[in-house]
C-alpha cells in the first residue's frame, strides 16, 4: 500500500488531506495530531468535513451531488474513511522522532507544522526535522522554507529547496531526503521572475523589489493581545480582523535557493497582511537594462510562457480579477494580472533603463500552494516505488 504521513493538521495539513482524497494517489493517509482533539474522533471528522474558506469537503469534491464523504468513524482504531480512503489519526507524540511512522508503514512524510525547519540539526529534545527519519520515514517534505539557525552551517547535501516548474528536476531521489517546498509567496514570485530572467538574463536585471499583499494566516491574532517575553514586533499581536499589518517575508532569501542567478541581483521583499482568509497578490518591481520595453512586451513574455509551458503553473489573465476570483484555481503558482502591467522607460547616461511593474495573484492556501506541494509529494513518491 502507498501511504503518506502528514505531521500537523492546520491549514496546510488539512488541505493536503483534501487534495490527496481528491486525487487518490495514496491508499492510506496517516495524520499525526500529537494531542487529543475535542471529545472523540467525531470532532476530528467534523473539522475535516467543513471549511470556512472552501466550503464542505463533499461539495468541494462533487459539487451539490453528494451529501457526505465521511464514513466508518472508528474511535478504537483512531481512523475514519473519507471517500473510500482510510485516514488514521495519531494523537500521542509531538516530537518527530517519537511519531510511530515505521509502525504504521509510512516512508514519506510531509511536515506542515512550520516548527521543524532546520535541516542541519541531528539531535534535539525539542524535536527536529530529521527526527521523522529516526521515526521510520525515508523522505521528509517541509511545507515551508528551511531556516538554518546557526549561520556558520551550510545547507546539508541531503537537503534541497524546490519549486515545481522552476527547479523541480533538481531533486535527486538517491541524494535528497529532506525537501523544502519553499513557501506560497516564493512559489508565486519564482514563476513571476523566471520568464524575465529567461528573456533578459540576470546581467540585464539591475534590481528587484516585491511586496506581497498577503491574506491572514493562523499565526496572527483574532483580537489584540500582549506580546510574549522577548518579542519585538508588537504588530503581530494586533487583531487581523481590524487591521492592515506590516510584516516581513523570507521570500527573497528562499528565491535564491530555487533560482541561483538571483544571488547576483539586488532584491528586497516586504509583506503586508490584510483581513482576508486566502487569496494574495505580489506586486513586483523590476529595473531592466535593455532597449526600451513596453507594457505589451512584458505581457507578451508572460502570455507566451504560459502557452509554451502549458502546465498551469503560470496563468496569463486579461480579465479584471479581485482576490476571491483566484481562490481554488488549481496549480496556479502565479496568475498575471495583465491589465495592471506597467513599464516606464528612460535614458540614463546613454543606457536604456526600464522600470517594470507586474502583478501576480496566488491562492496561498489550496489553489496554488497545496496543489503544488502535493504534486511535489507525488513526484517524490513515484521515485520511491
Amino acid at each position: 500500500m502507498k501511504k503518506l504521513g502528514i505531521n500537523g493538521f492546520g491549514r496546510i495539513g488539512k488541505l493536503t488531506v483534501w487534495h490527496q482524497i481528491g486525487h487518490k494517489y495514496f491508499d492510506e493517509l496517516v495524520v499525526n495530531l500529537g494531542r487529543e482533539v475535542g471529545t472523540s474522533i467525531n470532532d476530528i471528522a467534523h473539522y475535516v468535513e467543513r471549511d470556512s474558506t472552501y466550503g464542505s469537503l463533499s461539495s468541494f469534491l462533487y459539487g451539490f451531488k453528494k451529501d457526505s464523504v465521511i464514513e466508518n468513524i472508528n474511535e478504537s482504531d483512531g481512523s475514519i474513511v473519507i471517500d473510500g480512503i482510510k485516514v488514521k489519526f495519531l494523537r500521542t507524540d509531538r516530537n518527530p522522532q517519537d511519531i510511530k511512522w515505521k509502525e504504521n508503514g509510512v516512508e514519506l512524510v510531509v511536515d506542515t507544522t512550520g516548527q521543524f525547519l532546520d535541516p542541519t540539526i541531528n539531535e534535539s529534545d525539542k524535536g527536529f526535522l530529521k527526527g521523522h527519519i529516526k521515526g521510520g520515514a525515508k523522505k521528509v517534505v517541509a511545507s515551508a522554507p528551511f531556516k538554518i539557525k546557526d549561520s556558520s552551517k551550510n545547507m546539508p547535501e541531503d537537503a534541497i529547496t524546490t519549486v515545481m516548474g522552476i527547479n523541480g528536476s533538481d531533486y535527486d531521489s538517491t541524494k535528497h531526503n529532506l525537501i523544502s517546498n519553499a513557501s506560497c509567496t516564493t512559489t508565486c514570485l519564482a514563476h513571476m521572475i523566471k520568464p524575465l530572467l529567461n528573456k533578459y538574463g540576470s546581467d540585464n536585471i539591475m534590481s528587484c523589489a516585491m511586496t506581497t499583499i498577503h491574506a491572514a494566516t493562523g499565526s496572527q491574532n483574532v483580537l489584540d493581545s500582549l506580546a510574549k517575553k522577548g518579542k519585538t514586533d508588537l504588530r503581530k499581536n494586533r487583531s487581523i480582523l481590524n487591521n492592515i499589518i506590516l510584516t516581513t517575508t523570507g521570500a527573497a532569501k528562499a528565491l535564491s535557493l530555487v533560482i541561483p542567478e538571483m544571488k547576483k541581483i539586488g532584491f528586497s521583499a516586504e509583506s503586508v497582511r490584510v483581513p482576508t482568509t486566502t487569496g494574495s497578490l505580489i506586486i513586483l518591481v523590476v529595473n531592466i537594462k535593455d532597449s526600451l520595453i513596453s507594457k505589451e512586451d512584458l505581457n507578451l513574455i508572460y502570455k507566451e510562457t504560459s502557452e509554451k509551458e502549458g502546465n498551469g503553473y503560470l496563468i496569463y489573465s486579461d480579465k479584471q480579477n479581485v482576490s476571491s476570483d483566484i481562490i481554488g484555481v488549481p496549480k496556479a503558482a502565479a496568475i498575471i494580472e495583465s491589465n495592471e502591467t506597467d513599464c516606464n522607460s528612460s535614458d540614463v547616461n546613454g543606457t536604456s533603463v526600464n522600470q517594470a511593474v507586474i502583478y501576480g495573484w496566488y491562492d496561498n492556501e489550496f489553489g496554488s500552494y497545496v496543489n503544488m506541494l502535493c504534486e511535489r509529494i507525488i513526484n517524490i513518491a513515484d521515485k520511491m516505488n
